[in-house]
């Protein structure tokens, strides 16, 4: 009896890992595309680009971004393992396509594990956008 109630826990274990891996996966498909209202993706950046505003925007992400999205910016930070959805990699043609009020949206709103920096200063979130764009493939 005891073998067979061993065999009968195993059974049941592996039952529930298989249940809890296809519900994550559920989890993290459910959320769909990450679209910026209209109105959102026609924002300009106001600030200028140059070197002052990446180099401000560099220090922004390595202070705010870089546990979760890497210190290239690819999605590979400490935190990225851990996440479903993976991090966005800012250098991929997806990321580089959007539009600066796009980002700009995202990064304000957040979305599951990607928390809202509005608590950022404006100019803050801004630069890392022109950041972001410095690190183009």
């Amino acid at each position: 009896m005891g073998a067979a109630m061993s065999k009968w826990m195993r059974g049941l274990v592996a039952a529930g890992a298989a249940v809890a891996v296809m519900g994550a996966a559920a989890a993290a498909s459910a959320q769909g595309a990450w679209t910026a209202p209209e109105a959102e993706k026609a924002k300009k950046n106001p600030l200028p680009a140059g070197a002052k505003s990446v180099e401000q925007g560099k220090r922004v992400a390595a202070t705010n971004c870089v546990t979760c999205h890497g210190p290239d910016g690819k999605g590979n930070g400490a935190a990225a393992m851990a996440l479903t959805p993976k991090p966005a990699d800012w250098t991929a043609k997806k990321i580089q396509d959007e539009t600066d009020g796009e980002l700009y949206w995202k990064i304000s709103t957040g979305r599951g594990a990607m928390p809202p920096w509005r608590h950022l200063p404006e100019s803050e979130r801004w630069a890392v956008i022109h950041y972001l764009r410095s690190l183009k493939k």
